[in-house]
């Protein structure tokens, strides 16, 4: 298939409406629990965020670690650096999801203090 093929010669009709979309049904895991409650599946959505942002914290780290090496011989190429990236990023990914430096731990705690504060604050404005 060439370039000529895909260009678009007729009207593009307008997606058909997203009617009853009740996502919960597909994925259970999405819908909203009470307020105020902290289920065993929100827990270990707040464990996964920590680890990937201390990943982008290790990414950063690893990044400015390489710019101090001079010419470790990969090519310089615009394909070379790309598959350079694509290494940095998933060892960085790795290295968290192995405990990484704990920082996710730090990151973690504020998450659940934070939902705390959100809860005393939503239970003081219903008595109120």
């Amino acid at each position: 298939m060439d370039g000529t093929e895909l260009i678009l010669t007729n009207p593009v009709s307008l997606p058909s409406p997203l009617v009853n979309l009740d996502i919960s049904r597909q994925y259970p895991q999405t819908a909203i629990s009470e307020p105020g409650k902290i289920d065993e599946l929100s827990q270990e959505k707040k464990k996964q965020i920590a680890k990937d942002f201390e990943s982008v914290l290790i990414h950063k780290l690893l990044e400015e670690m390489k710019n101090t090496i001079d010419g470790w011989g990969f090519g310089e190429d615009e394909a070379s650096k790309q598959v350079q990236g694509i290494f940095w990023l998933n060892l960085a990914q790795d290295i968290a999801d192995k405990g990484g430096l704990g920082f996710w731990k730090d990151i973690y705690e504020f998450l659940i203090q934070a939902e705390h504060k959100n809860t005393k604050t939503e239970s003081l404005n219903e008595s109120a």
